[in-house]
Formats: structure tokens, C-alpha cells, sequence
């Protein structure tokens, strides 16, 4: 079940995500849900990912400047 994203700063496009033992899931703008792994983006980007998802600040930053398209998959 995806959380929603607390957005600290009022201007993400992230809304929500979902973590699992090896990725994240991310939606944004209540819309696209993209699936982030770590074979995808690696392990060390999906742990900082979900350190970032939890804290409710600079996910949106992190994957634009550092994650771009290294996503799994699209999924919805």
C-alpha cells in the first residue's frame, strides 16, 4: 500500500511510494507510478531514495539530478 508523501517543501512532484525489500515504487503527481530497483538504479541510490521518501524532503531533487530514467518500470 503506497504512503503518501509528506512534501516538506510544498512543491514535489512525488505524492506517493511504496518500499520493498529491493526498490521503491513512486508516484507522481497522483498520476504515473514508476518502480525504481536495484538493478535498475542500484542499491545505494534505492536506500538513499527510501531515506529521502521517509524523511518527506528532497526526493523529487535526488531523482532528477541523480536518478533521471533508471527506473524498472512504468506502472501505471
Amino acid at each position: 500500500m503506497m504512503k503518501q508523501y509528506k512534501n516538506l517543501t510544498g512543491t514535489s512532484g512525488v505524492t506517493a511510494y511504496e518500499e520493498s525489500s529491493d526498490g521503491i515504487s513512486i508516484e507522481f503527481n497522483h498520476e504515473a507510478v514508476y518502480l525504481y530497483t536495484y538493478s535498475s538504479a542500484g542499491k545505494r541510490a534505492i536506500e538513499k531514495m527510501k531515506k529521502l521518501a521517509g524523511a518527506g524532503k528532497g526526493l523529487s531533487t535526488y531523482i532528477s539530478q541523480h536518478i533521471q530514467d533508471k527506473y524498472e518500470s512504468k506502472i501505471k
